[in-house]
């Protein structure tokens, strides 16, 4: 296994560099860089919905959505290379569907661009399975899944369910087709299970230009820096764009990361990008026993590790899961020795699922169960120099706009959904990749990121991300590294006792008791698994 101090990693240094905070700001950018390109566009997203509404005024020139862009991009002789992740039809069911509707969308794009169209549009599914014995401890829970789908599907009139199957091709051949065309689910034998996704959010345009961070594509993620739309709608993700030695690595990252997953090649050197890839188990003991894949680069977990440990003032994460405990322990270790050190966590106070749709599903109460332990740990370690917040926005929860689940409120208002995978470190380096600071994207899943370095760019990345969560006149003291915990405790604490539409900026007490409340567990399962 490589990782980022065998590969001699640096700390990217690009001439241009552009912090794009939401969708309100990645999204133009995105449709513009697309827009420019001359001759090829390599993409790796996890979500890519055509259907989504242009919002630069020179992509709404030409159309209304995405897909008319592509069209456009297409007849202008552009070679476009895109990879979309694909699902487990049974664990993901919605997801898989969603990937297939883009691949056909993307080949009625090609068919509309008209004859030399250039596109290349891959469901890309992680090759690697889950073991054999596995497979057969999950089948319970698998199975109630796929029936739950089947009851879905067979309570459609029968034409939509054909149709709702040629957009599932992985599911088709999971169930079993009865009289009058019903659905049912086999007792045996255990379906196949993919335990990793491709989860990079990436464009290269030109091999000059990169477009890499946390955010996919599509109109559940539009949102801007105000967060004042309702609970469930908000979105808090941020992107790059730059140029410089990263953008090469990058293109090979793309031309190369199917093979490198499908374990037919080895990960080349990188030194300005930070990737995490994993292949197949090897042999009958993998074939068997492997509850996921074997990780072959761990790069962004290294840099984590290797940052904090030079950092001496103040880190900053920000992230959507924090639910890696050896990632923590570490943290914890360097907190403990560190007197002077503090730490900074900013989470959404609830997951997605379970805020928004009041999931119960067991996987998402041990990721909850992980998270606490997390946060436990980094109190241990780091004692006062730590606190954890979570945004909401400052007004009155309203259940009938933003969701009548008991965590879509929090203390008393609606909750700013976090999707950022941020992580500053003093005045020094910074990490803004794809992934979650969870062990499913630091060792199974498919990820890219760019290590930041210098004062101005890390400056410059601070003070926005900071900023945004503060209020207009927050003062020198909530921004300097020296003094941030500090002012953003007490300012949080705060606000938890104002009422909402008195309280400044975002920030609020992350609620431990809450997640402790939702917590269960998955006994035996790794951590990788949420």
């Amino acid at each position: 296994m490589s990782d980022a101090r065998e590969s001699g990693f640096r700390l990217h240094r690009g001439a241009g560099l552009r912090i794009l905070l939401t969708a309100a700001e990645a999204f133009p950018a995105f449709e513009e860089a697309f827009l420019q390109a001359r001759h090829e566009i390599w993409a790796g997203f996890r979500i890519f919905d055509l259907d989504t509404r242009l919002r630069s005024d020179a992509a709404r020139r030409i159309g209304a959505t995405w897909f008319d862009l592509l069209v456009h991009v297409l007849r202008r002789g552009v070679a476009v290379h895109m990879f979309i992740s694909d699902f487990d039809p049974v664990a993901r069911p919605a997801l898989h569907r969603m990937t297939w509707r883009t691949i056909r969308r993307a080949g009625a794009a090609r068919a509309a661009a008209g004859p030399g169209a250039r596109l290349v549009a891959v469901a890309a599914t992680h090759p690697a399975r889950m073991g054999w014995l596995p497979r057969l401890l999950v089948w319970p829970l698998a199975r109630r899944r796929l029936a739950a789908e089947a009851a879905r599907l067979n309570a459609l009139a029968p034409a939509r369910r054909a149709a709702a199957l040629e957009e599932m091709p992985g599911l088709a051949g999971r169930l079993r087709l009865g009289a009058g065309g019903r659905l049912g689910v086999p007792l045996w034998p255990p379906c196949p299970v993919v335990p990793a996704t491709h989860h990079q959010k990436v464009a290269v345009f030109d091999r000059r230009l990169l477009y890499v961070g946390g955010l996919d594509l599509d109109e559940r993620r539009h949102d801007d820096p105000g967060h004042r739309r309702p609970g469930g709608e908000t979105w808090q993700d941020l992107q790059i764009l730059t140029d410089g030695p990263a953008v090469a690595e990058a293109q090979r990252h793309m031309e190369s990361f199917l093979d490198i997953t499908a374990g037919r090649a080895a990960p080349q050197p990188a030194r300005h990008i930070l990737r995490t890839l994993s292949a197949p188990a090897r042999g009958w003991p993998g074939r068997a026993f492997a509850f996921g894949p074997r990780p072959v680069e761990t790069g962004i977990l290294a840099a984590h590790v290797a940052l904090a440990g030079r950092s001496r003032r103040l880190i900053y994460l920000e992230t959507q899961f924090l639910r890696d405990t050896r990632l923590a322990r570490r943290l914890a270790r360097i907190g403990a020795a560190r007197p002077g050190l503090e730490l900074i966590l900013v989470l959404p106070a609830a997951p997605e699922d379970v805020a928004f749709d009041a999931s119960d599903d067991l996987d998402a109460r041990h990721g909850e169960r992980l998270q606490a332990r997390c946060i436990r740990l980094l109190r241990r370690g780091f004692g006062r120099r730590f606190f954890a917040f979570a945004p909401a926005q400052p007004r009155r929860h309203d259940p009938a706009r933003d969701g009548s689940c008991p965590r879509a409120c929090h203390h008393g208002a609606p909750l700013v959904y976090i999707h950022s995978k941020i992580s500053i470190f003093d005045r020094d380096a910074a990490i803004v990749s794809s992934a979650n600071l969870n062990g499913r994207s630091l060792r199974w899943d498919t990820e890219l990121g760019l290590a930041l370095r210098g004062r101005a760019e890390v400056e410059a990345l601070r003070r926005r991300v900071f900023s945004h969560w503060l209020p207009p006149d927050a003062g020198p003291q909530f921004l300097a590294p020296q003094t941030a915990l500090a002012a953003w405790r007490a300012l949080a604490i705060d606000n938890a006792r104002r009422p909402p539409e008195q309280r400044r900026g975002f920030l609020l007490p992350f609620d431990l008791a809450a997640t402790d409340d939702w917590a269960g567990q998955l006994p035996g399962l790794p951590e990788e698994i949420v």
